[in-house]
């Protein structure tokens, strides 16, 4: 009897075990399940993942590839330098702007050995017969602790400034020769008056030795506009000088009296009453501005008309007036 009770006992822990077992394999194979459920999806999101690194990978390489077709079209020349300075590659453009591929070189001996720095910062190449005007600009790479450097052919550009130039020195030539011609007209003019006069039956020796005095006056008038013209020229520094104002008006006065009268036009000239004044003046200078604006006044001034000059002074400053009673 005891013995049939302890087998049914034993199978009873049997069904038991048999059952905890059936319970852990279904847990088991639940798990397993879900490890497959979860296995699957990281395997799907990992080939999703491989793939959009396949399309990254290819779009920077057709990126790369069109930037080095872009690099090698471009009309600059590129040259990329190492950290040491060193030239690691460089474009059609610059191999044909530098005349050579220098990749290996230092930059700072194929400049020296190459280019002549000019004043205006451009850079003068000689190769081949064929002169060039270069420009250098130098751009820092952070990551790699080189530099790029781009360059422009600024030949055109050179030779449309010098042609500007040459241009504005001839325009200024042209300025300089008109401005000439205007203050050599004035004692010229005089001097054929005062010669004309000569031709008339002058019965007095005094009056015709005042004449030629001052047909010899225009003279050393017009010789004295050239030498200002020269000087001007030659970049000579006009100078000052402490001269009494009487003998500057009179000259002034002689010059423009014989072509008021030879228009018809009264000529004023109301010198000041202390005729010991003097000041600290460019003689030539100021007689030639005098001359100039008394000159515009008889232009505008009808016969009959009148022109004037008036001088005065306070002790300390000088004025200067010229009149006219012409339009405008």
């Amino acid at each position: 009897m005891p013995t049939m009770v302890s087998s049914l006992k034993d199978q009873q822990q049997l069904e038991a075990a048999f059952e905890q077992f059936n319970a852990v394999s279904g847990q088991l194979i639940d798990a397993y399940r879900q490890l497959e459920v979860q296995v699957n999806v990281l395997n799907a999101q990992l080939d999703e993942a491989n793939s959009q690194l396949r399309k990254q990978r290819d779009e920077n390489a057709e990126l790369a590839e069109r930037l080095a077709s872009l690099l090698k079209m471009l009309p600059a020349g590129v040259v990329e330098l190492s950290p040491d300075g060193r030239v690691i590659a460089e474009n059609l453009a610059a191999e044909s702007l530098i005349s050579g591929c220098y990749i290996g070189e230092s930059w700072e001996a194929v400049l020296e050995r190459l280019l002549t720095q000019e004043a205006d910062g451009s850079f003068a190449l000689e190769a081949g017969g064929e002169s060039r005007r270069l420009t250098l600009q130098y751009q820092d790479l952070p990551a790699s602790g080189g530099r790029i450097v781009l360059i422009h052919d600024v030949t055109r550009l050179h030779q449309l400034n010098s042609e500007l130039a040459q241009q504005q020195k001839l325009a200024s030539m042209g300025s300089m020769a008109a401005a000439l011609a205007h203050q050599l007209r004035t004692p010229l003019a005089s001097a054929m008056l005062y010669t004309a006069n000569l031709k008339q039956d002058i019965p007095r020796p005094e009056d015709r030795a005042r004449f030629v005095d001052k047909s010899l006056a225009r003279m050393r008038a017009l010789e004295g506009l050239i030498q200002n013209m020269l000087g001007f020229v030659r970049g000579q520094v006009s100078s000052l000088e402490k001269a009494p104002l009487e003998p500057l008006l009179e000259d002034v006065c002689a010059v423009l009296a014989p072509q008021c009268h030879d228009k018809g036009v009264f000529f004023d000239c109301n010198l000041p009453a202390d005729s010991a004044i003097t000041v600290l003046i460019d003689r030539k200078a100021l007689q030639g501005a005098l001359i100039n604006l008394l000159e515009n006044a008889l232009q505008f001034a009808s016969p009959g008309g009148r022109v004037g000059l008036a001088v005065a002074s306070d002790g300390a400053d000088v004025v200067f007036c010229v009149e006219d009673d012409g339009r405008g």
